[in-house]
């Protein structure tokens, strides 16, 4: 995702498009890791146009996503109702938004590289403190390499990640799945192509 002066009014732009810009299906990664989500609830960070959270939902959890376009909550709340599963869906940006104190059994942030590395520090604590102990945590994100192929992301290098930089935040949970990888990726017409991964998998200490 990129940073633009106006980043509310540029996704709600970007999302007014009648298809589902990051395509229906949820992100491959998450998938892959649907053995390691704790029975409960879930929390979707800037989860955009629903397909992350509906598939959560689908797993038979209570979900809770939120992101900062208008648009985008429409859309979601739409594919929510077509797969026939509920999500509760609230329009804020993750500064505004509630974060309950050790509330979800599972976070799960997808390509949410939208973040200042000052920002990140302070939505990252935000994340944990609302994971209950025992907790996961999913995250995909993009790294460095993703420079080289241009097929979605920030195109900014801070706001990219790498192993070192997940260890740094996350070191002290029991990391379950920490990789970074290359995959063609095909989500909508956002991210299509040849990708350079991260992913994180991890649970909260007891």
């Amino acid at each position: 995702m990129s940073t633009f002066n106006n980043p509310q009014q540029t996704w709600n732009q970007r999302f007014a498009a009648e298809h589902y810009v990051f395509g229906e299906t949820p992100n491959a990664y998450l998938q892959s890791q649907a053995a390691h989500l704790s029975p409960g609830t879930a929390l979707a960070v800037a989860d955009g146009e629903g397909r992350n959270s509906v598939w959560l939902a689908e797993q038979g959890l209570q979900v809770d996503a939120f992101d900062f376009s208008d648009n985008a909550i429409r859309k979601a709340q739409a594919l929510a109702e077509g797969r026939q599963v509920k999500v509760n869906f609230v329009c804020s940006d993750w500064q505004c938004y509630e974060w309950p104190s050790a509330h979800y059994d599972n976070m799960v942030g997808i390509f949410f590289q939208f973040a200042t590395p000052e920002e990140r520090s302070a939505l990252f604590a935000r994340m944990l403190g609302s994971l209950k102990p025992g907790g996961t945590l999913i995250i995909q994100g993009y790294t460095p390499r993703q420079l080289d192929f241009n097929t979605g992301g920030p195109g900014k290098l801070a706001h990219l990640y790498d192993e070192a930089l997940m260890l740094d935040f996350f070191g002290h949970l029991d990391i379950l799945d920490l990789r970074t990888y290359e995959a063609e990726i095909k989500e909508g017409t956002g991210h299509h192509g040849m990708s350079g991964l991260l992913g994180l998998t991890a649970r909260k200490v007891l």
